[in-house]
């Protein structure tokens, strides 16, 4: 059966969801727009009236994978209150599940390259998704003294870090870095470790 040509309101779609397959398959520098158009059933001239290269499409990807991911993160952060240490290890775990569910955007995300400050727009919805984190840090840090108290930026950057290397580490399969230990339970210990330093989980919770 001949496929039916894509109308002009939803292959923009097609293209950004082809690529999403083609970047778990091959990687964000793994493929051409020729391939993007034969996975979306256009021809390659159709991507041009919506990207200019490669690198717009994986930004757009991008852009469409942090929209996903702020509002996981705010949902994470809604289900942990009213308690700031609930909402706050929600989001450590809320980065481990988007990794493991969006692989294509994650990788669109986060390993292609692609500045977050390629458009306004893309850079607008990744400050949410941080914001999210640094509003969680933030409350929880309200319950360290003042004078030992990190910035809510930098409370969050470091879990952020610290998802990011486990799901880079040990949640991607990368070659010849295993754990005894899963992903989940690496994450949650290390989120744990980082609190009782900062005086927020008793030695013994």
């Amino acid at each position: 059966m001949r496929k039916r040509g894509y109308h002009h309101g939803n292959l923009r779609q097609a293209l950004v969801e082809a690529a999403f397959t083609l970047i778990e398959a091959k990687g964000p520098t793994g493929f051409t727009l020729s391939e993007a158009a034969k996975q979306a059933g256009v021809t390659p001239a159709a991507v041009y009236r919506h990207f200019e290269g490669r690198e717009d499409l994986i930004a757009e990807a991008a852009r469409q994978g942090y929209e996903i991911f702020a509002d996981l993160m705010q949902y994470a952060y809604d289900k942990g209150q009213p308690s700031a240490l609930a909402s706050f290890e929600a989001t450590g775990r809320a980065y481990l599940a988007f990794a493991r569910q969006y692989p294509g955007h994650y990788i669109a995300m986060f390993e292609s390259g692609i500045s977050v400050n390629r458009t306004s727009e893309l850079a607008e919805v990744a400050a949410r998704a941080r914001g999210v984190m640094e509003k969680a840090a933030m409350d929880l840090s309200q319950h360290i003294p003042s004078d030992k108290r990190p910035p809510a930026s930098m409370f969050s950057a470091h879990i952020w870090a610290m998802s990011h290397g486990v799901v880079e580490l040990f949640a991607r399969n990368s070659p010849g870095t295993q754990s005894p230990f899963s992903p989940e339970d690496l994450l949650e210990s290390g989120i744990g470790v980082y609190l009782r330093g900062l005086g927020l989980i008793k030695p013994d919770g």
